[in-house]
C-alpha cells in the first residue's frame, strides 16, 4: 500500500524552519558549555515551570504519539490507564517523597544515588543496565523518526535514519542537557498544536462523543474476537473483571500492580532520563515541584490518543479509503502517519509532521543527555579514570568525554533502531525493556529509601536477580501468534500470553516481586551496615522533612500533589 505524503510548499517551510531552529538553539548555548557540569547538568539553573515542561516533554516522545496512539487502534481507551493509573500517582510520589533524597544527597545521576546509599558495585550494574537500556529507547525514537521520514519522502529507511540521526546529534553535541530541555519546551508546544487539529477533526468525523460510542460499537461487534462488549473500545476499568473481556487481556489487578504500581513507579520514580529534569531544577523545592507541575498536562495528554481509539472505526469502514496494512499485515506504528494523511489539509499537515518529528526528536535527545552524564559520570569518572585533583583541567576532559560519547549514543542507537522493526508497536517495545530493568530497580531504590537496614549486597544481589527473573520470564513465554524471538520464547514456551502487554505486566510485577525478596533477604542476612549518620539525607526514617514555608500556597507541592490527585480520581470516573 502507498503511504507517500503529498506535501506543499508551506509543509517543507515549516519543516525547515523547525529543524533550523533547533539547530540555533543548540549553536546559541555552546558558548556556554564551558565545563562537562554545564554540558551533562546544566548547572542545575532551571525554574521548576522549564523543568516540568521538560520533564513531560521528555515522555511526549515517540511512546507517547506514535506507540500511545497505535496502542488507541489495538487496545481502545484502557490505552488511558497509562497515563492516569500508570503515571500520575508515580509523579505525585516522586516530588513529595523521594526527589528530596536525589535533590539533596547532591547526587548527579540515580546511580551515583546508589552509590550513596549503598555501595559501588550496585552502582556499576545499575550504570551499565541504564545505558543499555537508554540506547535501546534512544533507538526506538530514531525508529519512529525514520518510519516517518520515509513515509514522508519516499527515503530509504536507512538513508532517513541517518539524516535523522544527524541533526539530533548537532544540537546534543553542541548545548548538552541545557540544548535538549530548551527545546523539550518548544517542542511540548509544537507537539499540543500539532496534534489537536487531528483530535478535532477526527472527533468531528466521528460525530463528537456520541458518535464516537454509537459507530465502535457495531466495530468492535464485527471483530474476530466477538465475546468483546460493543463499548469496550470506549471504555477503561469496565471489562477488567477477566483478561478475555478486553483487548489488553489482562485483569484489574494485573493492570494495578503491573503498570500502576511496578512499570509506573519503576519509570517515573527511577529513570533517570526523566528524574535528569528535576535535578536541573535551581532549587530543592523547584526540583519537588517539577514531577508535580508536569503531571497536570500529562493528566489530559490521554485526549490525544482518541484518533487512535477513533482509527478503528475508520479501518472498518470501506468508504473511507483508511488502512495501517504493512504487507498485509496491521502496523500500529503507521497509525498516526495515516491518520494525519487522512485528516490534515497542506499547512496543517506540515504542522502535524512537525510536532511527530518534535516528539521523536525531544525522546531522541534525553536518552542520549542521560546517557552522556551516566557514562561520563558513573562508569568513565568512577572506574576508567578518576579525577585527578586539578578540577579545571578534569572539567575540560570530562566535557570532551562527554562530547564523544554523544557520538558514540547516536551512533549506537542507530543499531537499536533495527530491533524496533521487529515489533509492530513499539509501546510493547518500551515496555518490555521497563519490566527488566526499571521494575527491579524501582524494588532496590524504593526499600534502600524507606528501610534503613537495606544493605549494598542485598541491593545488588536483588538487582541481578530481579534483571534474571525478568529475562528467564520473558524467555519462557510469548504473546500469542508471535513469531519473533524478540517477543519471548527463545528458551522454551511453558505460556502464552493473549497480547504482549499482559506479557510485559507480569514480566514487571516478577521481576519487581523477585528484587524485592531477595533485597529484603540478603539484607537481613549481611552483618554489615552503613552507620545511621552515613544514611542522613538518604534514607526518609533518618532525613528532616523538607518544607516550603515561604512559597504561596499554589507553590506548595502538598497541594499540588492534592489538586493533581483529585483531578484523576475524577477523570477515571466519568471514563470508568
Amino acid at each position: 500500500m502507498e503511504h507517500r505524503f503529498e506535501l506543499g510548499w508551506i509543509d517543507y517551510a515549516i519543516l525547515f524552519i523547525y529543524f533550523s531552529f533547533v539547530i540555533f538553539v543548540g549553536w546559541m548555548l555552546r558558548r556556554h558549555m564551558k565545563d562537562a557540569t554545564a554540558f551533562l547538568e546544566a548547572g542545575r539553573s532551571m525554574p521548576a515551570w522549564v523543568a516540568g515542561i521538560a520533564f513531560i516533554s521528555t515522555s511526549l516522545g515517540a511512546l507517547d504519539v506514535m506507540g500511545m496512539i497505535g496502542c488507541g487502534a489495538k487496545y481502545g481507551m484502557m490505552t488511558f490507564h497509562f497515563y492516569w493509573i500508570g503515571a500520575i500517582p508515580a509523579m505525585v510520589f516522586l516530588g513529595i517523597f523521594m526527589m528530596p533524597f536525589y535533590y539533596g544527597s547532591k547526587a548527579r545521576s540515580v546511580p551515583e544515588y546508589l552509590s550513596l546509599r549503598f555501595d559501588e558495585k550496585t552502582r556499576a550494574l545499575n550504570a551499565v543496565l541504564f545505558s543499555v537500556m537508554t540506547i535501546l529507547v534512544s533507538g526506538i525514537s530514531m525508529y519512529a523518526i525514520a518510519i516517518l521520514t520515509e513515509e514522508l519522502l519516499g527515503w530509504s529507511f536507512y538513508v532517513a535514519l541517518f539524516l535523522s540521526a544527524g541533526v539530533v546529534l548537532v544540537y546534543t553535541y553542541l548545548g548538552g542537557l541545557s540544548s535538549a530541555i530548551h527545546n523539550e519546551v518548544l517542542q511540548f508546544f509544537i507537539v499540543v498544536a500539532g496534534l489537536l487539529p487531528l483530535v478535532y477533526l477526527s472527533m468531528k468525523d466521528i460525530g463528537g462523543w456520541t458518535g464516537l460510542k454509537t459507530n465502535l460499537g457495531p466495530v468492535v461487534a464485527s471483530l474476530p474476537a466477538t465475546h468483546y462488549a460493543p463499548d469496550t473500545w470506549s471504555t477503561t476499568w469496565r471489562y477488567t473483571a477477566t483478561a478475555a473481556q478486553n483487548p489488553m487481556g489482562i485483569e484489574w489487578y494485573g493492570i494495578l500492580l503491573g503498570l500502576g504500581f511496578v512499570l509506573s513507579f519503576g519509570y517515573w520514580c527511577t529513570d533517570f532520563l526523566v528524574i535528569q529534569r528535576a535535578m536541573a531544577a535551581n532549587s530543592i523545592a523547584a526540583a519537588r515541584n517539577t514531577p508535580l507541575i508536569a503531571a497536570i498536562p500529562k493528566m489530559f495528554t490521554p485526549f490525544l490518543v482518541l484518533p487512535g481509539v477513533i482509527a478503528v472505526w475508520l479501518m472498518h469502514s470501506p468508504a473511507k479509503g483508511f488502512s495501517i496494512a504493512d504487507h498485509g499485515v496491521n502496523n500500529y506504528d503507521l497509525t498516526i502517519i495515516m491518520l494525519m494523511k487522512h485528516y490534515l489539509p497542506p499547512g496543517l499537515l506540515g504542522l502535524g509532521l512537525t510536532a511527530l518529528l518534535a516528539s521523536f526528536m525531544s525522546g531522541m535527545a534525553g536518552n542520549i543527555s542521560a546517557f552522556n552524564t551516566v557514562w561520563t559520570y558513573d562508569i568513565y569518572e568512577a572506574y576508567i579514570r578518576r579525577p585527578t585533583g586539578d578540577r579545571a583541567l578534569d572539567q575540560s576532559h570530562y566535557l570532551r568525554v562527554a562530547r564523544l560519547t554523544t557520538i558514540f549514543a547516536v551512533a549506537a542507537s542507530i543499531g537499536a533502531a533495527g530491533i524496533a522493526l521487529q515489533f509492530k508497536n513499539i509501546t510493547d517495545f518500551m515496555q518490555a525493556i521497563f519490566s527488566m530493568v526499571n521494575a527491579p530497580l524501582f524494588a532496590v531504590i524504593f526499600l534502600g529509601m524507606f528501610w534503613k537496614k537495606a544493605t549494598g549486597h542485598g541491593a545488588f544481589a536483588g538487582l541481578f536477580s530481579g534483571l534474571t527473573a525478568a529475562i528467564l520470564h520473558h524467555g519462557l513465554t510469548r504473546p500469542s501468534g508471535s513469531l519473533s524471538l524478540f517477543k519471548g520464547g527463545w528458551l522454551h514456551v511453558v505460556h502464552t500470553y493473549p497480547v504482549e502487554l499482559s506479557q510485559n505486566f507480569w514480566c514487571a510485577i516478577i521481576s519487581c516481586s523477585t528484587s524485592a525478596a531477595v533485597t529484603i533477604l540478603v539484607s537481613l542476612a549481611t552483618c554489615h551496615r552503613k552507620h545511621k549518620a552515613e544514611l542522613v539525607g538518604l534514607v526518609y526514617s533518618l532525613t528532616p522533612r523538607a518544607t516550603s514555608v515561604d512559597a504561596a500556597w499554589y507553590e506548595q507541592p502538598t497541594v499540588l500533589a492534592v489538586i493533581v490527585s483529585a483531578t484523576v480520581i475524577v477523570l477515571s470516573i466519568v471514563f470508568w
